[in-house]
């Protein structure tokens, strides 16, 4: 098979494209203004969520910095950031490159996408805070989008202590 019929097989229709695209956007910004109650409705409710290293990935351990499996589970982590958590107060703008997705049927797509996070903190001074990229699997079954599994891959084995937000 040659690799532009594989791309005509993987290929998705402008208009889905667009909703993806929108959907992504979205995720990003629900971060940034720090509405994390909302972030676990992005996922799907057994959806995946990891954080890990770029060693980690590429050596296939499921070690991880961060590791949710269900929708559940995220709910619960958000209620503790706003309740059990102490931390600096700070904020984070993504900085989002296009996705290039593939059709893997008609009710899952998967997407790569990069990722810059920078961080201010309460005194306004502004942070590269992550760089890396996502791995998704998303479901288009339904009227919204839901991840199946987000994989967070950070391009720096040296993470900060305050991942206390969903990337």
């Amino acid at each position: 098979m040659t690799s532009q019929t594989i791309e005509s097989q993987n290929a998705i229709d402008p208009s889905e494209r667009q909703r993806l695209d929108d959907f992504l956007l979205r995720y990003a910004h629900t971060l940034d203004d720090e509405d994390v109650e909302a972030w676990p409705s992005f996922f799907h409710e057994q959806g995946l969520y990891q954080i890990t290293t770029r060693a980690n990935h590429e050596a296939g351990r499921p070690l991880g910095i961060m590791l949710c499996d269900s929708r559940g589970m995220m709910a619960d982590r958000m209620l503790a950031l706003r309740t059990a958590n102490v931390f600096e107060p700070h904020t984070h703008c993504h900085m989002l490159s296009p996705a290039a997705y593939a059709k893997v049927s008609e009710t899952q797509v998967n997407a790569r996408s990069n990722f810059t996070v920078i961080r201010t903190m309460q005194d306004g001074r502004s942070e590269l805070f992550a760089v890396g990229k996502y791995l998704d699997e998303i479901s288009v079954a339904g009227d919204e989008p839901q991840f199946l599994s987000r994989r967070v891959v950070l391009e720096s084995s040296r993470v900060d202590i305050l991942i206390v937000f969903p990337i």
